[in-house]
């Protein structure tokens, strides 16, 4: 870590929006930079049965198909960014959202899942709309993922050998949506006054494009056809025997858990968590922990 980059860790508070903000946030993700390779991955081999549940979910198109447009989204943005750093950190996001893809396009061949053939990802119109949508759906996604990842591993509907293989990529989601909350909350400080109010349109339009696409979801659970979310087609299928309220309180617990490593002063996704929170409230728990035989 060089000396600028030092500064900006020193202890003290940091006002969101400044030059030290963005030093910070874009420090934490190009710093803590994970160089595994997924080529060099060594799949663990499993049971029939453990196979056999891995192959069961119906999710694994639409999840390679989902981090390749990540990736797309991302690189498109940092493109036209034009602030060195930021640009940087963007790109390294780009990278992962990519190499996310890889690891997931080579545990589906180790284990011998078919996939349909992958559509070709295009970016029309605005980029920072396209990285927008990306951001706050994982934001959404990520939240979720990081409780079924928990209760997956509780449950053994994965193999602690799989789970561990995969958790550098749950790692890098989290990594991803502090970084983009950071940006969301500096750009949104940096903007002329005069646009600020169309950034908040475009905001609330990129929020209910996803509560949009997300009802078009729930009416596809059941019906046979991949969605295109990762995380609620795997809770139909990981958590069929989980109590809701108590996947809920697992999702919170390991979002404070993997956002707790992190410099107290970067902001941390707000929305979901407080959704998740209220909702809880009128949850009553009437279920106990289940593990698999």
């Amino acid at each position: 870590m060089n000396d600028s980059s030092q500064e900006s860790f020193a202890e003290g508070p940091i006002r969101i929006g400044s030059e030290a903000h963005k030093m910070l946030f874009c420090r934490t993700l190009l710093d803590t930079f994970n160089p595994y390779k997924p080529a060099v991955i060594d799949w663990p081999r499993l049971d029939t049965d453990a196979r056999a549940r891995l192959v069961d979910l119906p999710i694994w198109d639409i999840a390679v198909q989902t981090e390749g447009r990540a990736r797309l989204n991302v690189a498109a943005y940092g493109a036209v960014t034009a602030d060195p750093l930021l640009r940087e950190a963007i790109e390294l996001n780009a990278f992962e959202e990519g190499r996310h893809q890889h690891v997931l396009s080579n545990l589906v061949a180790a284990y011998g899942i078919a996939l349909a053939p992958e559509p070709e990802y295009v970016v029309r119109g605005d980029p920072e709309w396209a990285f927008m949508v990306t951001g706050y759906s994982e934001c959404i996604d990520s939240f979720f993922a990081f409780g079924l990842f928990e209760s997956a591993k509780r449950s053994g509907f994965f193999p602690a050998e799989l789970v561990e293989t995969f958790e550098p990529v749950i790692h890098e989601e989290c990594r991803h949506i502090l970084f983009f909350v950071n940006w969301a909350a500096w750009h949104r400080r940096n903007m002329p006054f005069w646009r600020r109010p169309l950034f908040e349109l475009k905001v609330l339009a990129v929020w209910l494009f996803l509560i949009w696409e997300r009802i078009g979801i729930a009416r596809d659970v059941g019906s046979g056809v991949q969605d295109n979310n990762f995380t609620v087609t795997g809770a139909k299928a990981i958590g069929a025997d989980i109590d809701v309220a108590e996947l809920v309180d697992i999702c919170l617990a390991e979002n404070q858990r993997r956002m707790s490593v992190y410099d107290r002063r970067l902001l941390r996704p707000f929305a979901v968590p407080a959704l998740a929170k209220l909702a809880r409230r009128f949850m009553r728990s009437d279920s106990k922990p289940k593990t698999r035989t």
